[in-house]
């Protein structure tokens, strides 16, 4: 574990985000032994004037104005900066010369203002972590001269439309310019390390506090109560380009004995989807954080349904950590990222698979097995995370003397 050192995290997603983050979850686990400074992505000119009525946005713009203050503390050893420069709005720039003179010029304003932060909190020999942020990241290393860089690979961003223009190009040369690059799934590993050997596998931190019954006492949500078993259930974002709308209608109408209870807000495709018309499933719709356990308890089954595709194989799916730190049988999809979780879960493709897999998940559940998933979970902590990031800079430091300094 990285104790007393100056630590910036920096990436696509802000403090402000209204949903969960890796990125913000590593940053408290960081805070804890060192000095940590999260850096909010800078105000571009588009989202200025498109989202110009948000409060989010007018934050920033005070911030611009010098109305609020751009460097909060928001405990003891971790500060939030909201960079004051505006960028410019240059993805639709077709041409690879134009976005590259633009991008630098967009990370020299973007690094100034973390320099700026970083003479006045008195950071010396600092990390840089850099959480999926392939265009500004590219010239971290020039303009900020880190001690360490550290890119972090959560997501296979370059399959998505926004990032794939020019981070099918970008990010690789990123990869391959860090000093060390940390992966939360096996795929995204094996990707990292065509371009940098320091590529390593760190898994995933989750929160399995809010889930372990062991520390809290957790009740059956009252909506379950009405519902006839077994329940095979759902947690999570009901999205259409993640889940598969076929598979999870081809299941109820197969199993109408078996009751689907889907728990979380849906996309369109969702709302009009015909499985609102079968009787056997249920839509509980969003459901605050903290009760989201009282749910998953009440499951005889937990599923995660994933569309199998290049945008989701190596995505990690935090919610089976929930599901296993509960004890409850699993049946997901067999992506990449779940090789990490077979030995704990059943696997499958096909609604035959499933079928099978979810009859045998509820004819052989023991005690063994559920003390078992619940050993698994709780390994997943943030704090194991972040022990494992720190053991990869480690390892890195081991192969490229660069970064020895950080480590005497």
């Amino acid at each position: 574990m990285m104790k007393d050192r100056a630590i910036i995290v920096m990436g696509i997603q802000a403090w402000d985000i209204q949903i969960g983050s890796n990125c913000k979850n590593i940053a408290l686990a960081f805070a804890k032994h060192n000095r940590v400074l999260y850096v909010n992505p800078p105000l571009d000119r588009v989202s200025k004037y498109r989202e110009r009525n948000t409060e989010k946005i007018q934050k920033r713009i005070r911030v611009q104005k010098g109305e609020d203050q751009d460097l909060i503390q928001l405990q003891a050893q971790l500060w939030n900066l909201y960079p004051s420069q505006l960028v410019e709005s240059i993805n639709s720039i077709p041409h690879e010369g134009l976005f590259d003179y633009f991008n630098k010029r967009n990370a020299k304003r973007f690094c100034a203002d973390i320099k700026s932060a970083i003479d006045r909190l008195g950071f010396e020999d600092y990390i840089v972590f850099n959480d999926s942020s392939m265009f500004l990241g590219q010239h971290i290393q020039e303009f900020l001269q880190p001690e360490t860089y550290v890119y972090y690979m959560r997501d296979y961003l370059v399959k998505n439309p926004y990032w794939k223009k020019h981070g099918q190009r970008l990010e690789p040369q990123l990869i391959a310019k860090a000093d060390c690059v940390v992966n939360n799934s096996i795929l995204y590993t094996e990707y990292a390390q065509q371009y940098n050997p320091h590529a390593y596998m760190v898994g995933q931190g989750c929160d399995t506090s809010l889930f372990d019954e062991d520390q809290r006492e957790i009740e059956i949500a009252e909506a379950l109560h009405d519902i006839d078993g077994p329940i095979i259930g759902y947690v999570g974002f009901l999205s259409s380009r993640r889940l598969s709308i076929p598979l999870l209608t081809e299941l109820a109408q197969q199993q109408p004995e078996w009751s689907f209870v889907l728990v979380g807000p849906e996309d369109e495709n969702f709302k009009a989807a015909c499985l609102h018309q079968l009787p056997n499933v249920h839509f509980l719709g969003s459901q605050a954080p903290e009760s989201l356990p009282s749910y998953i308890k009440g499951f005889d089954v937990a599923i995660n349904p994933q569309l199998i595709n290049e945008a989701t194989m190596g995505n990690y799916p935090r919610k089976i950590d929930e599901y296993l730190v509960m004890g409850k049988p699993v049946v997901a999809s067999a992506t990449k990222a779940m090789d990490y979780f077979e030995e704990y879960t059943y696997l499958g493709e096909t609604t035959e698979d499933y079928i099978q897999l979810i009859t045998k998940a509820l004819s052989e559940n023991s005690d063994a097995l559920i003390a078992k998933r619940k050993a698994f979970g709780r390994a997943h902590t943030w704090e194991q995370n972040v022990n494992a990031i720190s053991q990869s800079i480690a390892q890195a430091k081991a192969k490229n003397p660069k970064v020895v300094k950080l480590w005497e």
